[in-house]
C-alpha cells in the first residue's frame, strides 16, 4: 500500500510525475516483479517525461499558434508546392534556431505559408525553444501603442528574449509613420542571437520597395535576409483544394 505521507512529500517537491508513476506501479504486477533499481529508473524517467510534457504545454500555450494542429509530420510534399524536403528536414533539427538564423516563407495567398510557419514553430517548441506567433501588422500596432504608454522598452526587451518570433502576413499593408523604426529595433535586438520566421505574399525582392525609406530598408533587410533560409511556396490554394 502506498504511504500517503510519502506521496505528499513528493508533491511538495513538485515530483508529480513520480507520484503518478508510483500509483501505476502499485497496481501493476509486472512492476512488482522488477528489481528496486529498475523500478527507480522507471520512476525517474516518468518524472522527466512528465516535466518535458508540461514544459511543451507551457511553450505551446505561450506561442499562441494560429494553426495549433500544424506539425512537420503532416506536411503535404506534393512536388508542385516547391518544397525542398532536405531543407525542411534540416530546419526540423533546430540548428537554425541555435545559430539565430531566419526563415522566410513567401507565396500567394492560400498556399500554406501560415500552416508551414506554425508547423516549424511547433517543432521549435518541441525542441524546447520559446515561440511567439503574431501577425506583423498586429505586432507593429502593439509597438505603436507601447510608444504612447511608455512600455516600449520593456516590450522590446521581452520580445528580444523569445527564441523564435513568427511574423505572419509581413508586408501585407502600408507602413504607418514610425513603424519602420520599430521594426528595425525589433530585428536589431535579435540579429545573430534569436530567430525570426517571416511569411509574406510579396517575394523577398519586393520588400525593399515596400519598406520605402531606402536607408531603413537596407538596414532592416540586412538583418532579415542575410543567411536566411528561403522557402517560396507554389501551387494552388490549399483552402480552395480543401473546400473542393
Amino acid at each position: 500500500m502506498l504511504n500517503e505521507h510519502t506521496l505528499n512529500q513528493l508533491r511538495s517537491l513538485r515530483l508529480d510525475g513520480m507520484v503518478h508513476a508510483l500509483r501505476e506501479q502499485a497496481i501493476s504486477s509486472a512492476a512488482a516483479a522488477l528489481a528496486f533499481e529498475e523500478r527507480l529508473a522507471l520512476l525517474v524517467q516518468h518524472e522527466v517525461d512528465w516535466r518535458d510534457g508540461k514544459r511543451l504545454e507551457r511553450l505551446l500555450k505561450a506561442a499562441r499558434l494560429k494553426v495549433s494542429g500544424a506539425c512537420i509530420e503532416d506536411i503535404d510534399w506534393r512536388a508542385s508546392r516547391g518544397l525542398d524536403r532536405s531543407l525542411i528536414t534540416a530546419l526540423a533539427s533546430g540548428e537554425w534556431l541555435r545559430h539565430g538564423h531566419n526563415v522566410l516563407i513567401t507565396g500567394a495567398t492560400g498556399v500554406g505559408k501560415t500552416w508551414l510557419a506554425c508547423a516549424l514553430a511547433q517543432q521549435a517548441a518541441r525542441s524546447g525553444f520559446s515561440v511567439l506567433y503574431t501577425r506583423a501588422p498586429r505586432l507593429l500596432q502593439e509597438l505603436r501603442v507601447a510608444h504612447g504608454d511608455g512600455s516600449l522598452s520593456k516590450r522590446l526587451a521581452q520580445l528580444a528574449r523569445i527564441d523564435l518570433i513568427c511574423l505572419d502576413d509581413f508586408a501585407i499593408a502600408p507602413l504607418e509613420p514610425g513603424e519602420r523604426n520599430d521594426l528595425l529595433e525589433l530585428l536589431d535586438d535579435r540579429v545573430g542571437a534569436r530567430s525570426t520566421l517571416i511569411t509574406s505574399q510579396l517575394p523577398v525582392s519586393a520588400w525593399h520597395e515596400w519598406l520605402g525609406d531606402p536607408t531603413l530598408a537596407d538596414a532592416i533587410l540586412d538583418r532579415i535576409v542575410h543567411g536566411a533560409h528561403k522557402i517560396a511556396l507554389k501551387g494552388e490554394s490549399m483552402r480552395r483544394r480543401a473546400a473542393s
